[in-house]
């Protein structure tokens, strides 16, 4: 974890939750200073409605993005690789270092329940960013409805 500039692949089952904020947030909270990616063993069609709307809370938005396949020259070029609950699905490639975070699926959650999920995908991220020795940057300073 000493690259100049980190590279980090989130990979989930569907690419349409978990991933796709870890993805986002990494990329907000990291300030630039990290490469991201995030993708799916088995894309969905798309980011849950109940993830675009928690991320938009942030001031992050989702709107455009899309579930994305996992490919070996993702997996190559990554880092790291972070895996959510997609299991033997993931491919393993010798020297990477791979990190599982367990978190619950937001699909067909509420909103209330994909809120703590990204709340815990962000505590992760925050503590992922500390490792690699960067400072966290702000989140855009936006109204939070709860």
């Amino acid at each position: 974890m000493s690259e100049q500039s980190p590279s980090v692949l989130f990979v989930c089952v569907h690419n349409a939750g978990r991933s796709q904020m870890a993805a986002v947030l990494t990329h907000a909270l990291g300030g630039g200073r990290v490469s991201v990616q995030s993708a799916g063993s088995e894309p969905g069609e798309r980011v849950h409605p109940a993830v675009v709307e928690a991320m938009a809370e942030l001031g992050l938005d989702l709107s455009r993005e899309f579930p994305k396949p996992l490919t070996d020259q993702a997996v190559e070029g990554a880092g790291i690789v972070i895996t959510m609950g997609c299991g033997d699905a993931c491919p393993v490639h010798p020297g990477k270092h791979y990190l599982d975070w367990e978190l619950p699926d937001p699909a067909g959650q509420p909103l209330e329940v994909v809120r703590e999920i990204r709340d815990g995908i962000q505590r992760r991220v925050e503590q992922l960013l500390g490792d690699l020795g960067i400072a966290p940057a702000a989140l855009p300073a936006v109204s939070r409805r709860e």
